[in-house]
């Protein structure tokens, strides 16, 4: 039986990804877990709670018809990666929203045992490239989760100095800047090593508990 591992993020949302940082990221966390033999991934869109006045006002980009993931959605995942920008150090109120709406899981205990990790967009260097991914953390921690980090794994590119980039132990990452800067190759790097990696842990934890 194929391991089913949920990208839940910004990808196609409108504010979350306004200027499309994260959809980035996510498209090659998508194709890093899809590489490995057995994982089937599903990219998924959490609700918007902005009205079409204040995304009208942000510039947002027009609707899609990527699908809106449910709180009972993710029940039927092997292992979920989360992503989103970040709102001063922590994450945007898009994806904490949608989090406060998991309560029925917490109870029923749903997501107890499911490995989780999360990748993230700042807007400058010191704008919570590690605060965000450690305050997601609590909210994992509360569904009993198993945070599945990236760690080092990622090998010798995440100790460059030579060049600005994001990411952390925690999980891929990017700076967004004034929008203007996009994700650079070592990022993109990154965010597919994050989605193999994160596969490959998923599908031991499956066949273990098998």
């Amino acid at each position: 039986m194929a391991v089913k591992v949920y990208v839940v993020n910004d990808i196609f949302n409108r504010f979350y990804s306004t200027y499309g940082h994260v959809a980035k990221l996510a498209e090659e966390i998508k194709k890093g877990a899809a590489s490995v033999e057995g994982v089937e991934v599903k990219v998924w869109q959490v609700p918007e709670i902005l009205s079409e006045e204040v995304l009208g006002k942000m510039g947002a980009p027009p609707k899609t018809d990527a699908p809106v993931i449910t709180p009972q959605d993710l029940a039927e995942a092997d292992g979920i990666l989360f992503g989103f920008p970040t709102r001063f150090g922590m994450m945007a109120s898009q994806m904490k929203a949608f989090f406060d709406a998991t309560g029925g899981l917490w109870r029923e205990q749903s997501l107890a045992g499911k490995p989780a990790g999360v990748f993230f967009s700042t807007g400058t260097q010191g704008g919570g490239q590690e605060t965000t991914p450690l305050t997601a953390v609590t909210q994992l921690t509360h569904h009993g989760m198993v945070f599945v980090p990236v760690g080092y794994t990622f090998g010798a590119k995440l100790f460059d100095m030579e060049s600005v980039h994001g990411g952390s132990p925690y999980g891929a990452g990017t700076f967004a800047g004034d929008g203007s800067r996009w994700p650079t190759e070592v990022e993109l790097e990154h965010a597919f090593h994050q989605g193999k990696y994160f596969a490959g842990v998923a599908k031991k934890l499956k066949g273990a508990a098998a």
